[in-house]
């Protein structure tokens, strides 16, 4: 079924620019902003919605810090500097422990932190320290295309990780994956509170105090906005929020981003939460965030704002008037500012959106609709190519990300087509479904003439019968033959999928896993899980039509999945159990040693999909840390 845009009144473009000339006619200034990424996200590239902002806002005259505080952080954990305020908290967290096994006895994960933070010596912290610094010249240099020199890089931030994680106990800090835990239920918002005040657990309150505080003192913005694309990133941001505005309460607070969206009905209802920050921007914010800052900066109130939530005397309000940007009125995204040099890669990797919105639009396990407040659109392929030169000359890189959430087959030629016409010379990465008016050579031929490397395709499944329930609308010849005509030109394939959408029995799965097998040699990697019942999707949303009850649980009030039961077909304990069994007995080519999404795209440019044999797991080196799960966690 078709997403429904229908999100409060569509405020007019006339409406827009009235706001913008109260604005200066009030007495509105330029104003400084500082925009503010946060942990937790694997550094491998700028995240884009800093720069889209900025672009906007600096178009407008006003001043941007951009500050991608979750890369400053993961520099900052592999340095002498943090180790050392990691040895400091060594006698503090035993003693913390003696004191607790005084009042009980201590359970054996305690007995055992015990025993390893006594390990935690000064020497052991020395060569930590040591390791971290030459893990980071591993990935930023040359090294990094010796796929050896790689791995132990990346177990290496995986010991020290886990070095740090003693001294934060029970909270536990992982990298890669990104899986940081502070041991408290992000999804119900009396414990997010209680974490952000928890000093023992919540490493993020230090990261503010070393890197974002002095930013601010230094910067003095007049507002600060904070982008939250995973709900994990509640922990670091409402903590960033509340030190904000214990340390600094004149500065306007803003959150926005996709979690943000998602919990906009939500948001109004939680008082306690949003005494943390002072607005929130739901759907596109560039337009919202502009009118934010002005409005903000002219004294005026926020009423007239669209895609705002906002706190006054009276209460927290929602503005009634939403808006949809205009893409071919929207500037290239601006990465002045960010460190480039200081991501986790040698080579920078630049993200670029053509599209917003998915042009399909009718996968029934998606929510990705719900992100925005109009359907698709695009921009015009030759502002497209403009952008592009653009960006490759100002920040002499020819690596680009398409985050588009599906590149449309029209584009996609069209796109292809004039990358090799004008000889761009650029390499290029993007996700894409299986379509069947893709289905010739010359299509992929071209495609891999211009640059594109690696494709995430949205497979989902290989059964038919579920590709119907889905509404996918795609068939297994169409995937195979994607596969094959993608293979043969030299891109990579990774295809993503799960196991226990509504109605899928063990055979429709086994099935799947069948299909996968024997086109084993047409996939390079995989990315899988089982289906997740988010509040937002067309099957929440009609849980009667697929045969699915939800339980919503009335203490989890932030929760953007739940737990569900079905009339036929696997269960939520059947489905993990087959992926289970797929995660022991799948193919073994697709165990990859490197599995940061970034670190594949790179190593494919550089070495072709031979990389493919390069980056396998080896079983002789199971010692060194053992093979990546087909979950697929890429970062």
């Amino acid at each position: 079924m078709r997403i429904q845009y229908s999100k409060g009144t569509q405020a007019t473009s006339e409406l827009i620019q009235l706001h913008r000339r109260t604005s200066a006619e009030a007495g509105g200034k330029q104003s400084k902003v500082m925009l503010i990424f946060p942990p937790d996200w694997y550094p491998s590239e700028p995240y884009l919605s800093l720069p889209t902002l900025t672009a906007v806002l600096r178009a407008a005259g006003h001043q941007v810090v951009q500050k991608d505080v979750n890369l400053e952080m993961y520099d900052w954990f592999f340095s002498g500097d943090f180790l050392r305020l990691v040895l400091r908290r060594v006698p503090k967290q035993l003693d913390r422990l003696r004191k607790l096994s005084n009042k009980r006895g201590l359970e054996d994960w305690e007995q055992d932190l015990q025993l390893a933070l006594c390990d935690l010596t000064r020497d052991r912290i020395a060569a930590l320290t040591e390791k971290a610094e030459a893990a980071k010249k591993i990935v930023r240099g040359e090294a990094f295309y010796e796929a050896d020199k790689l791995e132990w890089a990346i177990n290496a931030f995986r010991e020290v990780t886990a070095a740090i994680s003693l001294v934060y106990a029970p909270a536990r800090i992982c990298m890669p994956p990104m899986e940081t835990d502070l041991s408290y239920k992000v999804f119900v918002s009396s414990e997010l509170l209680d974490a952000v005040q928890d000093r023992q657990v919540n490493v993020y309150r230090d990261v503010f105090e070393q890197i974002l505080k002095p930013a601010i003192e230094a910067e003095r913005p007049d507002v600060i906005g904070i982008s939250i694309v995973l709900q994990q990133q509640l922990f670091s941001s409402m903590t960033f929020c509340a030190l904000i505005k214990e340390q600094f309460p004149q500065i306007h607070v803003t959150i926005g981003g996709n979690t943000v969206t998602r919990l906009r009905d939500v948001l109004p209802d939680k008082k306690d939460l949003f005494a943390l920050f002072d607005s929130a921007v739901v759907y596109e914010g560039e337009t919202a965030f502009l009118q934010l800052v002005e409005a903000v900066g002219a004294g005026r109130d926020l009423s007239g704002i669209p895609n705002l939530i906002y706190r006054d005397g009276a209460g927290i309000q929602t503005s009634a008037l939403s808006y949809a940007e205009d893409m071919a009125a929207l500037p290239p995204p601006d990465f002045e500012g960010l460190p480039l040099d200081k991501y986790f890669v040698p080579d920078r990797i630049l993200p670029y959106l053509a599209t917003r919105g998915c042009y399909w639009g009718r996968c029934e396990f998606c929510d990705h609709g719900e992100g925005y407040a109009a359907g698709y659109r695009t921009k015009k392929i030759e502002q497209i190519l403009d952008e592009i030169r653009s960006l490759k000359t100002k920040y002499q890189t020819r690596y680009f990300h398409f985050t588009d959430e599906s590149y449309p087959p029209a584009l996609f030629r069209k796109l292809t087509n004039k990358l090799v016409e004008t000889n761009l010379d650029i390499v290029w990465t993007t996700h894409m479904r299986f379509e069947k008016s893709l289905l010739e050579e010359s299509v992929w031929k071209q495609a891999a003439e211009s640059g594109c490397r690696y494709l995430h395709f949205g497979f989902e499944s290989g059964n038919e019968r579920v590709l119907q329930l889905m509404d996918k609308a795609t068939t297994g010849d169409v995937i195979r033959r994607s596969l094959e005509l993608s293979t043969n030109a030299g891109i990579w394939n990774h295809v993503m999928g799960f196991f226990g959408f509504p109605g899928e029995t063990r055979e429709d799965a086994l099935s799947s896993i069948r299909f996968l097998e024997d086109n084993k040699e047409l996939v390079h990697s995989i990315g899988f899980g089982t289906f997740d019942l988010s509040r937002h999707t067309p099957v929440a949303k009609h849980p009667d039509k697929f045969g699915v009850t939800p339980y919503v649980n009335p203490e989890w009030d932030l929760a953007l999945d739940y737990y569900y039961t079905v009339k036929t077909g696997l269960s939520v304990e059947e489905a993990e159990r087959v992926f289970e069994e797929f995660e022991r007995r799948h193919y073994q080519g697709w165990d990859l040693r490197i599995f940061v999404r970034e670190y594949i795209f790179l190593y494919v440019a550089r070495f072709g999909t031979a990389a493919h044999q390069t980056l396998q797991f080896k079983p002789a080196a199971v010692g060194v840390g053992g093979p990546s799960s087909a979950a697929g966690k890429v970062c």
